[in-house]
């Protein structure tokens, strides 16, 4: 095995060490969420909804009942949140996986000059996945530690021990999140291989031995072979797990009356990941193509049938050199998916020659092709998931958008945030586009406290308002150094929330944990959350998300309702890369607009700066902050509000 630059920590972060998650004051909770709404609002909506938080705040009621409930909540669990949090965010939404909920990593496109070129690229992935999988199950992984503007302290590593042992099972009206124990070769392990529509098992541990490279390129050639045995074909089971989920449960509770069926499911949950090997597109492969060829396979026609959704990690290895990952996101947040990813990457590009291979199994038994049994009912419902699907696959509108005219380091030059600055940024785009504030998500990792995942950085400040408007009105009347003092109070107050909400003090799990005991006590849903506005701010029209690279890839995803965007960045030195999202059935967005919008913005943000670099008194920002690559998942359930 190739040996990397990654030494095992010794002072490795213990989860029982870190702080639980904070409660913030319930009055500081209640400011906060009334001035984050009231410039979203009309005059009446807002007298509305103060009326409805200052009956919710009022001394001795319902409120100070609620906050109470959630104290004692915090003293018996790790996480207080965190339940609540992944049944909001993700069990409980009933859409479909591709697209609204599961992102995608993209690779560098690969040369595969011949087939067996991206065979041997998949079983270099393979090889490097156990490697790293055996960190994971001997705890020599190193820890991570928060970095920015309050960096340092040891974060959370709990989220990487569930990237193989994860599964999501569907269920009518919530899915179940299940995890295998994580030990050292308690059984023998494997991976599903698909392959043509068609599964298979392939063992990468034999008689208690990990298979070599080649032994698992080996394997892989036999899956290529008895794929193309048109004799032996099986029905495109995974399609099913492309569909709604309350679709899917159904469907799934017919597959499991037959034996031969529950025995399949059953490999297919206790797997480490899928490694998808995908048929060659036959379409120009630029960023855009790929990010959507990862999101969605393509659809029927071409290798949309090739996954199995509910599964954490599935590797996708195209003949055409597409290559990536998709992932289930309800386990793991992106930043987590991103670690593992460079390590896998950088394992790859070592030479198969100076691996060091275990010692070969000499007869190696064949990979076993998954079984169906379907009734003419199922093959009914298989149409109606690839119908569903190739309505999805025609709705994305994805641009993938390279932004070579500066990147992190300028703006870390004019001593401000890069994160803040294309918040800032984005809310300038949709304003000219659309001539308004919206709701705007933004994650901040919470893994500074126990099991913490994530929570809200609300984007759509007053003080991005005051600045927006006065770059796109057409005022006349703003100068340039009132334009700029504009920018840096946006930026200010983009960081000081982001530092509120990495530090635990946000409002929105604070809100969702208030709205959820209220549910589990039985009590009436509170008028604040039935207000207007709760839904309005809620219906988040920007889902945003940073998620850094130290290799070359990047990360894309859709919009979380039908009428927004989705907008995924990746900072670099010298550029940034963008992956907008929208809906092409929304006569609302368009992906290509809001890019263009983007990048005039950006630009004209960078030369509003130079102008006022001349000023020795133009007051700057000084520091970074962290924010997570959390994106909050699509319900068009909720097209009116409440992850």
């Amino acid at each position: 095995m190739p040996v990397l630059n990654q030494e095992p920590s010794k002072d490795l972060a213990p989860r029982d060490s870190l702080p639980k998650l904070p409660l913030p004051a319930l009055k500081d909770t209640l400011d906060t969420y009334l001035r984050c709404v009231k410039h979203l609002l009309t005059a009446e909506q807002f007298e509305t909804t103060q009326e409805a938080v200052k009956h919710f705040g009022t001394p001795g009621g319902v409120g100070e009942l609620l906050n109470r409930k959630l104290m004692e909540r915090r003293e018996k669990e790790a996480n207080w949140v965190y339940d609540y949090w992944l049944n909001d965010m993700y069990l409980n939404n009933r859409l479909a996986l591709p697209v609204n909920s599961s992102p995608a990593l993209v690779f560098p496109s690969q040369n595969f000059s011949a087939p067996i070129d991206s065979l041997r690229f998949a079983a270099n992935l393979i090889a490097g996945i156990l490697e790293y999988k055996n960190q994971l199950d001997t705890r020599t992984l190193p820890a991570d530690y928060a970095r920015g503007q309050l960096g340092g302290t040891f974060l959370c590593m709990e989220q990487y021990y569930r990237i193989f042992t994860s599964y999501r099972v569907p269920g009518q009206e919530r899915d179940t999140l299940v995890a295998q124990d994580s030990t050292v070769m308690a059984e023998p392990e494997h991976i599903i291989v698909a392959c043509k529509n068609q599964l298979f098992v392939l063992d990468v541990v034999i008689n208690f031995r990990r298979l070599s490279t080649q032994d698992l390129l080996t394997q892989l050639e036999k899956i290529i072979k008895m794929a193309e045995n048109q004799d032996e074909r099986q029905p495109p089971i995974g399609l099913l797990t492309s569909d709604g989920r309350r679709e899917w449960a159904e469907a799934r509770s017919v597959l499991m009356r037959e034996s031969t069926n529950r025995d399949s499911l059953d490999m297919i949950e206790r797997c480490l990941c899928l490694v998808c090997l995908d048929d060659a597109s036959g379409t120009e492969l630029t960023d855009s193509t790929r990010a959507v060829l990862m999101l969605h396979g393509g659809g029927v026609t071409m290798n949309g049938g090739n996954r199995w959704y509910d599964k954490s990690v599935q590797f996708v290895v195209g003949a055409d050199g597409c290559c990536g990952v998709v992932c289930e996101h309800s386990p793991f947040e992106g930043i987590i998916l991103v670690q593992c990813m460079e390590y896998l990457l950088k394992y790859t590009m070592c030479s198969p020659s100076k691996l060091v291979r275990a010692a070969s199994v000499s007869e190696l038994p064949a990979p076993r092709r998954l079984r169906w049994k379907c009734t003419p009912g199922m093959h009914k419902l298989l149409t109606f998931s690839e119908d569903k699907l190739q309505r999805l696959v025609k709705n994305l509108d994805m641009n993938v958008h390279k932004f070579h005219h500066y990147g992190k380091e300028l703006i870390k030059k004019l001593k401000m945030s890069p994160d803040a600055f294309v918040q800032v940024a984005l809310q300038l785009a949709y304003y000219r586009c659309h001539g308004r504030q919206v709701s705007t998500y933004e994650s901040a990792s919470m893994r500074r406290f126990k099991d913490g995942r994530v929570d809200n950085i609300r984007s759509a400040t007053p003080e991005a308002l005051d600045f927006v408007r006065a770059m796109s009105d057409g005022s006349t009347s703003v100068s340039s150094s009132e334009k700029m003092e504009l920018l840096q109070g946006a930026i200010t107050a983009q960081t000081k929330y982001s530092t509120l909400a990495i530090m635990g003090m946000a409002i929105d799990n604070h809100l969702l944990g208030l709205r959820e005991i209220a549910r589990e006590l039985k009590i009436d849903k509170p008028e604040m959350f039935k207000n207007e506005a709760y839904h309005i701010s809620n219906h988040f029209l920007l889902s945003t998300s940073q998620v850094p690279t130290a290799v070359e890839m990047f990360c894309c995803y859709g919009p979380v309702v039908p009428d927004g965007y989705g907008v995924c960045y990746n900072p670099q030195s010298d550029h940034f890369v963008f992956s907008v999202s929208s809906f092409r059935e929304s006569p609302h967005t368009c992906s290509s607009k809001f890019v263009n919008s983007l990048e005039r913005g950006l630009l004209d943000m960078r030369d509003l700066c130079h102008k006022s670099s001349s000023n020795p008194h133009a007051p700057r920002q000084a520091k970074t902050t962290e924010t997570s690559t959390q994106k909050k998942p699509a319900d068009l359930s909720k097209k009116q509000g409440s992850q």
